[in-house]
């Protein structure tokens, strides 16, 4: 599966391109994600839906993210879809990235030697065992042709997740490739990793959903059943 060509920015930086990603908030709890795929596929072709839930209840937190295959789609969906009411209740539906922002800690990992048939849904599939993903994995891509560039970022919720991820997945083998993951290189820094001290104390005073494990929906072109 492919969400084809992605805007790729320095290396260094593991934020994905938000342009095409909305946040949904104030969601009844009887929402599923299978609704809301069925709900904003009306409003234009969707990659992905992502409910962060709770581990142990698998309840919802009251809000998911959902991913179109462009910008257009997913101004389109705002205008029409904010402030309906879902199960009596409105809906606020906006742009992402305000809310990925303030849910980013910094737990950004580097996914490198990827085989190019290695896709985003194989990648989430892999990388979510180990906790909550923000938004789905990135794979840089060819601006003119698509194909995998032989790297992604996998940003996760907690440094809980990042660390049992780089821990456990380095070095092991996808697609018959062995895989290196490590901490991605910030922004606008001379070598610095993301994973820092400074990092983690602020994570640790202000956490999100840790324990949250997300369900997340890749369309294939057809209604989830």
């Amino acid at each position: 599966m492919s969400a084809g060509p992605i805007l790729e920015r320095n290396q260094g930086e593991c934020a994905f391109p938000d342009y095409a990603t909305i946040y949904v908030g104030g969601l009844d709890e009887k929402v599923t994600d299978a609704i809301l795929w069925e709900l904003f596929v009306q409003a234009g072709p969707v990659v992905s839906v992502n409910m962060p839930k709770d581990r142990v209840t698998s309840s919802h937190q009251g809000f998911g993210f959902i991913e179109f295959m462009g910008e257009e789609d997913a101004d389109y969906a705002i205008k029409i879809m904010n402030m309906i009411k879902l199960y009596g209740k409105p809906i606020k539906v906006n742009k992402a990235s305000a809310h990925e922002k303030n849910m980013d800690v910094g737990a950004n990992v580097f996914v490198g030697n990827l085989d190019p048939e290695v896709d985003e849904k194989l990648l989430f599939d892999t990388f979510s065992a180990f906790g909550v993903i923000l938004q789905v994995p990135k794979i840089m891509r060819d601006a003119e042709t698509g194909n995998s560039k032989g790297f992604a970022f996998v940003n996760f919720a907690s440094f809980e997740a990042s660390d049992s991820a780089i821990e456990a997945m380095n070095g092991q083998f996808l697609c018959n490739r062995a895989i290196t993951v490590s901490y991605a290189f910030k922004k606008d820094t001379k070598g610095e990793r993301h994973g820092t001290a400074a990092e983690r104390m602020l994570a640790a005073q202000n956490p999100l959903f840790p324990s949250d494990k997300p369900n997340q929906i890749f369309s294939d072109g057809k209604l989830p059943l």
